[in-house]
């Protein structure tokens, strides 16, 4: 719907089936107890903790496969556009465990979240993230982003910090008479 912040999409509302993570509590308010220690990656968020496991594997990867499975998870569970606040949130923590907060790009983290969540929608059924991988391996393509953005775009301080519309080619569902931003 034009003029909207976030376009209304199919499966973007958290009212499908959520999806669950081994040892996955349901509640993301759950009080740390004292002397909580914290979880893969430093996470202290016990949602992100029980999920992270079952994301990176034995060995503890977080490449773009994980960034993108996470992505997943967030948009079948919280919908759009909360899932963009989710994702954001868990990066920076993540960025921030790793020593490495300079490395949290804001465009390029909703950008993605946006991605996958045009596609949850196609496939809202699809709770497996492995197929839906499968169905959509140009999600798995770092460079998909840079059919939409030119790299000084994604470079400038301005689309780190904050929204950067897309400046080459615009999302699909942008392209249908929405908005993105």
């Amino acid at each position: 719907m034009p003029g909207r912040d976030m376009p209304e999409r199919p499966g973007h509302s958290p009212s499908h089936e959520t999806p669950k993570a081994p040892g996955h509590s349901p509640s993301r308010e759950t009080p740390k107890a004292p002397g909580h220690s914290p979880g893969p990656h430093g996470t202290h968020d016990p949602e992100l903790a029980a999920i992270l496991p079952g994301i990176t594997g034995a060995g503890g990867r977080f490449g773009h496969r994980q960034h993108i499975n996470l992505a997943f998870y967030a948009v079948r569970r919280y919908g759009m556009p909360d899932a963009v606040g989710v994702i954001c949130g868990w990066i920076r923590q993540i960025a921030a465990y790793e020593r490495a907060p300079q490395k949290y790009h804001h465009t390029v983290s909703r950008a993605w979240v946006e991605l996958v969540a045009y596609h949850v929608a196609e496939n809202p059924d699809c709770a497996d993230f492995d197929l839906f991988a499968d169905r959509h391996p140009a999600l798995l393509d770092k460079r998909l982003l840079s059919r939409h953005y030119r790299s000084s775009t994604l470079a400038a301080g301005p689309a780190r910090s904050d929204w950067a519309e897309p400046d080459l080619l615009p999302f699909p569902w942008s392209a249908q008479g929405s908005t993105a931003g």
